[in-house]
């Protein structure tokens, strides 16, 4: 699946991701991070939010995404949305901007993110992936090598599977400019995306 709505929702994704998500938890809680949940993503400390498919989730108040801005989401939640502060590279998603976000294209969203969360859960059990809000992939780093899946960026604009080493190899099999990736529309579920990290970590 790779259409208009699929980049809207993620450009939307990505919003609310650093504005509503990661900048107040960073302000409260002192941690970016993000964590793969059902149906999305949300924070791992205070305060306790999180995206299932179209929704902002807040204690027990579900928050419509599309048409609504992340200035109004984050008031409803009861937080001041901003960007973390940390790292320079930002979405430009405005405060006052309405969103879209297609509910069809935020379930694939989740999935991907899903099937990538279990794969590396699965080649690297004792690594805890996370969902970082700066360029919206969830990674793991083993022995200075990035594995992680992205819901698609400049490189790519569908979501991938991507293994980055800090120096990239030379090679066939090494076929982007940070390491090697993979389309996930060629990788069929979480044993194959498990499988394609498990052939570049036995190649590097």
């Amino acid at each position: 699946m790779n259409t208009p709505s699929v980049a809207a929702t993620r450009r939307a994704w990505h919003g609310v991701a650093e504005l509503v998500l990661a900048g107040p938890q960073h302000r409260e809680s002192g941690t970016i991070r993000l964590r793969v949940s059902p149906g999305g993503f949300g924070t791992i400390k205070d305060p306790d939010l999180r995206v299932d498919g179209a929704e902002l989730v807040a204690g027990d108040r579900r928050l419509a995404l599309d048409g609504a801005t992340c200035a109004d989401l984050a008031k409803a939640a009861g937080v001041v949305a901003g960007l973390p502060e940390i790292y320079p590279d930002h979405t430009d998603v405005r405060p006052d901007e309405p969103l879209a976000v297609d509910s069809a294209a935020a379930d694939h969203l989740a999935r991907c993110f899903a099937l990538g969360d279990t794969a590396l859960r699965r080649v690297f059990a004792d690594a805890e992936p996370v969902l970082w809000p700066e360029h919206f992939d969830l990674a793991v780093t083993v022995d200075e090598v990035n594995y992680g899946v992205s819901p698609g960026d400049s490189y790519l604009d569908e979501p991938y599977a991507y293994v980055g080493p800090r120096r990239a190899p030379s090679g066939p099999f090494w076929n982007a400019p940070f390491g090697v990736a993979r389309a996930l529309s060629e990788l069929s579920d979480a044993d194959a995306v498990a499988d394609f990290f498990t052939e570049a970590r036995g190649r590097l």
